[in-house]
């Protein structure tokens, strides 16, 4: 699975790039950054973007798996960037609270706060913003890569199972989005309009931004091997909500050998959505 979310990352390096350069033009060249929290960090792959973007700041990969945590070292190193980048191992949420008013013994002070794909797996997704706005210093920003579009790689009719797969995907995966929200402890609905989340959380100037990554086919073997990894994982935790045509679809999608298999068809693409969501927590 490390391998599997740093090749992710690699794939993302286009977008994650802009997405730094579009957070440094919020915070602006008068807002001094000294300190980033990566949340949900993985191997750090958006860390070490972040170290890059800004020269002078510590970038802390925050996750609660510590072998992630050993590759956003490893990969710090590998960049040169090795004394810039440091870890921090927190299980999440209690890890957001952790520590006194001062941060001391939990995750702040920071100027800038990045999580992706993170929060929608906290059971209070409110509290959690609430929590990590509280650790930003004035000015700093809050910046959460949530939602976006579906991910669109075959065309419609592949030649092989019934046209339209993908978006039955769409549906099965929703529906496992909906069960693993309501099995979070703690889980709390809340309408999903991150802006005002993110003003309800005491932040201002909330907005967000899109970007595209856009791979046409034929794909190189990197994306290749990502979306084989991604039909796989499918494959395992969707097939009760699928029918048996799909699910034999998916089985030759996924076969090494197979020339119709993700792996070898010419068609491939890779097209996705990153939108990132922002607050500012207001100066003194």
């Amino acid at each position: 699975m490390t391998d599997q979310l740093e090749d992710s990352g690699e794939l993302q390096l286009p977008v994650l790039r802009l997405t730094a350069d579009r957070l440094r033009e919020l915070l602006g060249p008068e807002q001094e950054v000294r300190r980033i929290l990566d949340i949900g960090s993985g191997p750090g792959v958006m860390t070490c973007v972040l170290a890059e973007a800004f020269a002078d700041a510590e970038a802390v990969a925050v996750d609660g798996a510590p072998g992630l945590l050993d590759h956003a070292l490893a990969r710090a190193e590998r960049l040169g960037l090795d004394g810039r980048v440091t870890v921090r191992h927190a299980e999440l949420p209690e890890g957001l609270t952790d520590g006194d008013e001062h941060g001391a013994g939990g995750l702040g002070p920071a100027d800038l706060i990045w999580s992706s794909k993170a929060v929608h797996h906290l059971g209070d997704q409110q509290g959690a913003l609430d929590a990590l706005a509280a650790v930003l210093r004035p000015g700093g920003l809050l910046a959460l890569a949530e939602g976006g579009l579906p991910m669109r790689f075959l065309p419609r009719d592949i030649g092989i199972g019934r046209p339209g797969l993908q978006a039955r995907l769409d549906t099965a995966q929703e529906h496992w989005f909906e069960i693993m929200r309501a099995e979070l402890p703690g889980s709390t609905a809340v309408v999903e309009d991150w802006p005002a989340m993110l003003g309800r959380a005491g932040l201002t100037r909330t907005g967000g931004f899109t970007f595209l990554l856009d791979l046409p086919a034929p794909l190189g073997e990197t994306a290749r091997a990502f979306l084989h990894n991604h039909l796989t994982r499918l494959r395992e935790a969707m097939s009760e909500s699928l029918d048996v045509e799909d699910c034999r679809t998916l089985d030759v999608l996924i076969d090494p050998g197979a020339p119709e298999g993700i792996l070898r068809r010419p068609d491939a693409f890779l097209l996705s959505a990153t939108t990132v969501f922002t607050g500012v927590r207001p100066a003194r």
